[in-house]
């Protein structure tokens, strides 16, 4: 992947032009948003990104279509291959972020080795909508 690729969804904005050491666990509170982050990048790691759309946040999904979301995620994710692990980093709850309206979201990083490149990081950061459900409304790799 050209390292100046990046890709986010929503809020993050559509751009397309494992140490040794135990990570804390996020608090109960924000554990719901990491499940359904890791959830929800299953269906990107499966190459289901139609579901991965399908399945974000109602804010992102209207921010970007889901043929421009297919396209940019399968050219973000290819060149890396597989995942191969893929451990978290960080949650981090926060009412405020740029450029997006306040709510409840985390943040969240994971460190990825993917085939193709190891030492990744993934932010995912989930959103509680108005249903009580946490969805994906970013996701940006580096």
């Amino acid at each position: 992947m050209n390292p100046g690729c990046v890709i986010s969804l929503g809020l993050l904005t559509l751009a397309l032009a494992g140490g040794c050491g135990r990570h804390p666990s996020p608090p109960p509170a924000d554990q719901a948003a990491v499940e359904c982050a890791k959830t929800w990048l299953v269906f990107v790691d499966d190459g289901d990104y139609s579901r991965s759309w399908e399945e974000a946040a109602a804010l992102a999904r209207a921010a970007v279509n889901r043929p421009a979301w297919e396209t940019g995620i399968r050219f973000a994710r290819a060149p890396l291959g597989k995942v191969v692990s893929r451990t978290l980093k960080s949650a981090q709850a926060t009412n405020s972020l740029p450029g997006a309206p306040d709510g409840s979201y985390v943040v969240i990083q994971f460190t990825t080795v993917f085939e193709h490149k190891a030492g990744a990081v993934e932010t995912v950061t989930p959103v509680l909508e108005k249903d009580g459900k946490w969805r994906v409304s970013g996701y940006y790799i580096r």
